[in-house]
């Protein structure tokens, strides 16, 4: 139900955030506490918004020919069964941030605000896939503050890249409902701009992403191999969006499935090699 294999977007760029300002901050790598726990954290972070968001679209998803097969819908899970799974997911979040610093515990409840409230957005907001950007741009912020316990420019500069990039292909994703959403009344920027515009805005905000990206380079002292890395994974986002046209919208899931995998594993390899470097 809450498909697993889609952590590969977020939980790279927190093991990046991690790395990155561990061994900016302290001079050293995460130690293996900071890793289980920064990663039991992320599974339960996004296992609790993934389920949380299926619970409160079940009634969107059941009226969606696209979704209306999913778990709850389909009447495969109960939301009995949804909510208990739910808990426990906050649960494990919850003890993981204690493992880690006090300011990850300060910092708790304003990432589980976003986690919550993201589901929502769309009922009112077109602007709900900026919000998602932000929801799932706190997991290198996440790792950066779990490894350190501190936040500083550099994290919020790498938050600010992966946000955009987040928002910037959920706009692609969202284009497969427009004409849905648009006859319920619900806001995606596919459906209140047209799918045209909206290409062009994930296009504009791609950019912004891969200016952050690099800009990262700028305040962190890396080797160059990083550059290498922010160079393909613009590549990736030019192919990306070269998949998808306004009258054309058969290569979607490739778009945001396989590409986007393949960039933050991309992100992760060649920042980790830098450091090494």
């Amino acid at each position: 139900m809450i498909k697993f294999e889609h952590t590969i977007f977020a939980l790279p760029f927190a093991f990046l955030g991690a790395s990155l300002g561990a061994l900016v901050i302290n001079g050293s790598w995460p130690t293996a506490s900071h890793w289980l726990w920064i990663t039991l954290a992320m599974v339960g972070a996004r296992s609790a918004a993934m389920a949380l968001n299926r619970v409160i679209d079940a009634k969107i998803d059941r009226a969606n020919p696209r979704t209306k097969n999913r778990a709850i819908p389909a009447g495969l899970i109960s939301n009995l069964e949804t909510t208990v799974f739910i808990i426990v997911s906050f649960a494990l979040l919850f003890y993981s941030a204690f493992q880690l610093n006090m300011l990850a515990v300060y910092l708790l409840p304003i990432a589980v605000f976003f986690l919550v409230v993201y589901s929502y957005t769309k009922r009112f907001t077109w602007a709900c896939h900026l919000v998602l950007g932000v929801t799932i741009g706190i997991a290198p912020l996440g790792g950066w503050v779990g490894a350190t316990g501190t936040l500083t420019i550099d994290a919020l500069v790498l938050f600010l890249a992966v946000a955009l990039w987040i928002a910037g292909f959920d706009i692609i994703y969202a284009t497969q409902d427009a004409n849905y959403d648009k006859s319920v009344h619900l806001y995606s920027i596919p459906s209140y701009f047209g799918i045209e515009k909206a290409l062009l805005i994930a296009r504009g905000i791609h950019l912004l992403s891969f200016i952050s990206f690099a800009g990262l380079y700028v305040i962190i002292p890396m080797h160059w191999i990083y550059l290498i890395g922010v160079l393909i994974a613009g590549i990736i986002m030019v192919y990306e969006h070269s998949l998808v046209k306004h009258d054309d919208l058969s290569k979607v899931n490739v778009a945001f499935f396989t590409m986007n995998g393949i960039l933050s594993m991309v992100m992760l390899a060649f920042t980790i090699g830098a450091l090494i470097l």
